[in-house]
């Protein structure tokens, strides 16, 4: 084990007790291919399962395995309409298990994401019975200023151009703290506290996932 991957599993230890704290249960996995694992062992087949359009999820390989497998597996972009995005929402929000990173998170155990739809900061904050972040250790941040600001320079960038946005980011790579029609920065949420003892659970990972 080298330097970096020790002392990520001791950061990691030491934060997971701060979100145990806060009624969300954490855990650590050295690499991609455990987080995977794990976070399949927490969904039951036949299962509700959603997700927010993460990319940490896609790169562990697991919304293959849940789009494939023994799940009801709902899809956001299976809608073709307005109509038919609204009727698939109201599927999601009531979904059994949420799958999302989170864009930071501090060495306190607080969650930061900032939204464009808006649709992954609602899930978190109320509506699937369960929420399940993965995050790779990048991400952690010393404090929620940090947080916002790496979203902004390291996170808002990429994902803008990831999703075709019309944003400035997408020109110069920078965050012009716009307000663009097409702007993905439009809400934040932080998360500090769980009011349903573990209905949030967050896997962290040593390798780097996502942006």
């Amino acid at each position: 084990m080298s330097f970096i991957e020790n002392s990520h599993r001791l950061a990691a230890e030491t934060v997971i007790k701060k979100f145990e704290k806060r009624n969300m249960e954490a855990f650590y996995c050295a690499t991609k291919e455990e987080a995977k694992n794990l976070v399949l062992s927490f969904i039951p087949e036949g299962s509700s399962v959603t997700w927010g359009g993460t990319e940490s999820m896609k790169e562990a390989g697991i919304c293959d395995v849940l789009s494939t497998g023994n799940y009801n597996f709902i899809d956001r972009k299976d809608a073709k309409t307005p109509e038919e995005a609204r009727a698939l929402y109201g599927k999601i929000v009531c979904a059994d298990y949420f799958l999302t990173s989170t864009n930071a998170f501090t060495k306190n155990g607080e969650l930061v994401n900032i939204d464009g739809a808006s649709n992954r900061v609602a899930c978190i904050a109320h509506g699937p019975a369960n929420v399940i972040v993965l995050a790779s250790m990048d991400k952690m941040c010393s404090t929620i200023e940090e947080c916002i600001e790496r979203i902004h320079t390291h996170a808002a960038p990429p994902n803008a151009l990831r999703v075709g946005a019309d944003t400035p980011c997408t020109k110069t790579g920078v965050c012009a703290d716009c307000t663009s029609p097409s702007c993905i920065c439009c809400q934040t949420l932080i998360t500090r506290f769980s009011r349903i003892p573990g209905r949030i659970k967050i896997v962290l990972c040593n390798e780097k996932l996502g942006f």
